[in-house]
């Protein structure tokens, strides 16, 4: 008899005996799972300085390389250092909403 037609009953018992198999039961009552979408949304909600300085990041970026595709080396330049600036503003951002979820957890 192969592995497909046999017929396997696992009373309660038996199943209780294996706790960890309730365990991602017991973790979605605890903690549910959410979406990729939703954890974005609770994270922009906790930190909504971390997304606004990826904005400014990710635009000062693009337009310094379009800068420097046109030819205009002296905005390409300052946009350059506007990208750093504002990744520091992001990485400042990370840090201290960081510093003020571990506080406010105490």
């Amino acid at each position: 008899m192969s592995l497909n037609q046999a017929s396997i009953e696992l009373t309660e018992e038996d199943l209780a005996q294996f706790d960890w198999l309730n365990l991602h039961k017991e973790m979605d009552q605890i903690l549910p799972q959410e979406s990729k979408l939703e954890k974005l949304v609770r994270k922009c909600k906790e930190n909504p300085l971390v997304p606004i300085g990826a904005a400014a990041t990710t635009a000062a970026l693009g337009y310094g390389l379009w800068s420097f595709r046109h030819g205009r080396a002296q905005m390409s330049q300052y946009m350059m250092r506007t990208r750093v600036g504002a990744q520091f503003f992001t990485v400042m951002a990370l840090v201290v909403g960081y510093m003020y979820s571990a506080n406010d957890k105490k």
